[in-house]
């Protein structure tokens, strides 16, 4: 067999070409701008939409086999998120904007409190052993220097409210297009595969087939999935919270609940504000909050996560670690959202790759 009809080779050469590519992209990277700039616009809005999409899909798919027509599952879909809307702004926004209030008034409070606690230790840093002296003198001093390293950037902060409102008008316009998106993934979503498979030869189009199926089922289990664990845990956070009777309940556990999406560090983050907000209410409550938070992160852990996630993604805590610090080095939160799934489907073409070559 010849060198150039051998598949090592083959696989050689290709990689080659691809990081020949890449480093031709690289230094002729203005031709990328106006597809950088393409893709910014409608990143937002192909999100949202391919979530909606796969939270919508079952009802629609459940609708269409009992013999309605697709139009219409279609609209008893928009009917639906309509409907979850209304009933969050009706029943959650209330209690949450009362919260918000409350915490808002109390903040001038907090910030006395811990200008008190500043000024006690100032006053009585010298009872303090001499390692805690220094300690304190060296943040002192980092703090002071870092706010005259960022005077200078408040007439850019201004000045940069224009460029805010002009990425608030590009977000808004985004999410209007979501809709519109929305309509024709769940019109023309299967169609997907059969247009992907064309561009194959006949004898190729059932392994990519199989492959789009995979991610399509990786993509889905992990969206669906962690849509509900997440709305588990900020209950079963609620109900803990309410229990030990911590304040702004309902806006710790809504947060909890949002930053679970982020792995590994989510639970982390969201347990600051609450510590912070027993600390300032009363003490003890500090404890009672990281026993609800430990008992709820257990559950969702151990419990929740397996049942209804299963052993789809199957994904080592180890390895979610460096790619969660991996992508916020790199890209930050937006990739530290986006790693595990990205990382889920890499890994569904790469063993679909190596089946298929071990069989070939």
């Amino acid at each position: 067999m010849a060198l150039t009809e051998k598949r090592w080779f083959r696989i050689m050469i290709a990689i080659i070409l691809f990081l020949l590519i890449m480093f031709l992209l690289n230094v002729n990277n203005f031709l990328l701008e106006p597809v950088m700039v393409l893709l910014k616009t409608i990143f937002l809005p192909f999100v949202l939409a391919g979530i909606l999409y796969y939270l919508c899909r079952p009802l629609v798919t459940y609708l269409v086999k009992q013999k309605c027509p697709k139009w219409l599952a279609i609209i008893a879909a928009y009917f639906a998120i309509i409907l979850f809307v209304y009933g969050i702004i009706k029943l959650i926004a209330p209690p949450i904007n009362d919260q918000l209030e409350r915490f808002v008034d109390n903040l001038p409070a907090m910030i006395s409190t811990v200008m008190d606690w500043a000024e006690y230790v100032q006053e009585n840093r010298s009872t303090f052993p001499s390692f805690i002296q220094d300690a304190f003198l060296a943040a002192s001093q980092d703090i002071e220097s870092r706010l005259q390293d960022n005077v200078g950037n408040i007439a850019n902060g201004i000045l940069g409210v224009f460029g805010v409102i002009g990425g608030f008008i590009n977000i808004l316009f985004g999410i209007v297009l979501v809709p519109f998106i929305l309509f024709y993934m769940l019109k023309d979503g299967q169609r997907f595969s059969t247009s992907v498979t064309a561009f194959f030869p006949k004898k190729k189009k059932e392994n990519v087939l199989a492959i789009l199926k995979d991610m399509d089922r990786t993509i889905a289990t992990y969206i669906q999935g962690q849509m509900l664990v997440c709305l588990i845990l900020g209950i079963l956070l609620f109900i803990g919270y309410s229990i030990i009777g911590l304040n702004y309940s309902l806006v710790l556990a809504v947060f909890g609940m949002f930053t679970n999406v982020i792995p590994f560090l989510g639970p982390f983050i969201a347990v600051i504000p609450a510590l912070l907000v027993a600390l300032f209410q009363e003490p003890i409550l500090v404890v009672y909050v990281a026993v609800v938070t430990l008992i709820a992160q257990q559950l969702e852990g151990n419990v929740i996560s397996p049942n209804v996630m299963g052993k789809t993604l199957n994904i080592h805590p180890l390895t979610i670690i460096v790619l969660v610090l991996t992508a916020g080095s790199l890209v930050g939160i937006v990739g530290v959202i986006f790693a595990i799934p990205l990382y889920s489907i890499v890994k569904v073409i790469v063993i679909n790759i190596l089946k298929i070559y071990r069989t070939a």
